[in-house]
């Protein structure tokens, strides 16, 4: 089938498990279809999150900037106010890819209202973990040090500084920095109860991180290795940091974005009345989401469609959304997780040579495909199109000859079924999930372009995800009319841009497929 118009010149690039679903390669996708048309995507806009929700675009591997970097043809990268972002972290990422080549500072437009994260956040979010282990006993919940919670407590707390501060005058924006250095300290001190030699080392825990994270670009001579060096604004005293070479190092990496700080709103409103495209890439997952995930295990921002009207600035009205998802699922940190793998299961070690944070480098571990969560995020979330990567990852081989499964429903310990997720964490950690159980398939599909060309057991496991997605959504039984259906458009079958398969049959043929 040729591929359908998309409803809207808005279009949300939305993750509808727990994020690593693989958003940023949909950028390109969607920048090529359009390209050479009047609704060609003119506008990459990065909707919520920071420098915690890492992608991959066509290699490049991203945390803070949109994935719109990688296509030379994207006149415009928007950053949101709906962000927090480090200055310091966007030159990080921006000179690095100059010298590659990717122009992003003549294109990079960043919202007046985005705020501002920075140093004390980072200290605040490891000084939180260091509470939650150490004074309260529990579980790790994996934080990545970003500082991205602390940084939207101060949004709600009415501490925001944001990027139009870098427009006024240093005095203003050092003073509200201070009181921000000020209030980070006590709480890590009196709150948090972190030990003066616990706090000192997290200075050298950052360094680390930072130095590992940047170290192509020490490698190219972009930046020294003192650029990463945090210990320089360590202060005097057990709880000190340096605020005047914190105030510095800040106010010159701000005022160096002078150029490209400015009102995202207006861009959008232009793009979208010249009749271009703009793409909202959205950082986590439908499940991630601050108010309608399960703490602690969720991000700070929203994660879904809704957020994008807030974060550009502009009316209410039509988007595309298009849903990603893997052909498996994966976590990270203490979620409950209702469908893992086995460790013993000779697909799991296989999976986890394959999932690593592009952020933090953490494993994550992995899961069998939960069409519970998806179905709910179809039902609640709503969403158009649907991309489904690394289905290759699923072809037999070594060990691995067995049955692919797909959790349809969940079940408590009396015998009670759940057809949705349930709102409340206690009764969803007692939850086991009900199975339908599909062929696997051995012929390697990584080359394979055309659906037809799949092996039989390939095409009924595709047609057995949407199946079931559905059926979760409005019900076994239930036909709801085909403009309500999400529509297959990508298949991923390998993790470079030319393994994917386009020519999907609609879902309306996929939920009559029958199976090989």
């Amino acid at each position: 089938m040729s591929l359908l118009p998309f409803s809207s010149q808005l279009i949300a690039d939305v993750g509808i498990s727990l994020g690593d679903e693989g958003k940023g390669r949909l950028i390109p996708e969607i920048t090529h279809e359009l390209a050479g048309t009047r609704s060609r995507v003119s506008v990459v806009l990065k909707v919520n999150g920071g420098a915690n929700s890492g992608h991959t675009a066509a290699g490049i591997k991203l945390n803070l900037l949109p994935s719109g970097v990688v296509e030379r043809d994207v006149n415009h990268l928007a950053i949101g106010s709906g962000v927090v972002a480090d200055p310091r972290k966007v030159h990080w990422e921006a000179q690095p890819l100059e010298r590659k080549g990717y122009a992003v500072y003549s294109r990079l437009l960043i919202d007046e209202r985005t705020l501002v994260s920075d140093l004390t956040h980072r200290l605040l979010d490891l000084a939180w973990e260091d509470y939650r282990v150490n004074v309260l006993a529990e579980e790790p919940r994996g934080s990545t040090g970003r500082g991205i919670t602390p940084a939207y407590q101060d949004e709600v707390g009415q501490w925001q500084i944001t990027f139009s501060d870098f427009l006024a005058g240093k005095n203003y924006f050092a003073r509200k920095l201070s009181q921000r250095v000020d209030r980070a300290l006590r709480t890590i001190e009196h709150v948090c109860r972190v030990a003066p030699a616990t706090f000192a080392g997290f200075f050298d825990k950052l360094t680390a991180a930072e130095t590992r994270a940047n170290a192509e670009a020490i490698e190219l001579g972009v930046f020294s290795s003192a650029e990463f060096d945090f210990s320089r604004f360590r202060g005097p005293g057990p709880f000190g940091i340096n605020v005047d070479a914190l105030t510095e190092t800040y106010w010159a990496a701000g005022t160096g974005l002078a150029a490209n700080i400015g009102e995202v709103r207006e861009l959008i409103l232009r793009e979208t009345a010249a009749g271009r495209s703009v793409i909202g890439e959205f950082g986590q997952a439908y499940w991630l989401d601050k108010r309608h995930g399960f703490s602690p295990n969720v991000t700070a921002s929203h994660t879904f469609t809704p957020e994008f009207f807030e974060s550009a600035g502009i009316p209410v009205q039509s988007i595309h959304t298009f849903g990603v998802a893997k052909a498996y699922d994966t976590k990270v940190g203490t979620h409950t997780f209702i469908t893992e793998m086995d460790p013993a299961h000779p697909l799991t070690a296989r999976l986890k040579q394959l999932e690593f944070g592009t952020s933090t480098g953490r494993q994550r571990m992995v899961g069998w495909f939960d069409a519970v969560e998806k179905g709910d995020a179809l039902r609640y979330g709503g969403f158009q199109d649907v991309m489904i990567n690394k289905a290759d990852a699923l072809t037999h081989g070594g060990e691995w000859q067995g049955e692919l499964l797909i959790a349809v429903a969940y079940e408590d310990p009396q015998g009670r079924r759940f057809h949705h997720v349930p709102r409340n964490e206690a009764i969803r950690r007692t939850l086991k999930p009900i199975y339908t159980r599909h062929p696997g398939w051995k012929a390697d599909i990584s080359q394979v372009r055309h659906f037809a060309d799949l092996p039989l057991e390939a095409r009924a496991y595709v047609a057995a995800m949407m199946k079931s997605i559905v059926t979760v959504a409005y019900g076994e039984g239930v036909s709801p009319p085909s403009e309500k259906l999400p529509n297959l458009r990508y298949l991923g079958v390998g993790p470079d841009p030319s393994q994917i398969i386009k020519d999907i049959p609609s879902t309306t043929e996929l939920l009559r497929y029958t199976g090989p």
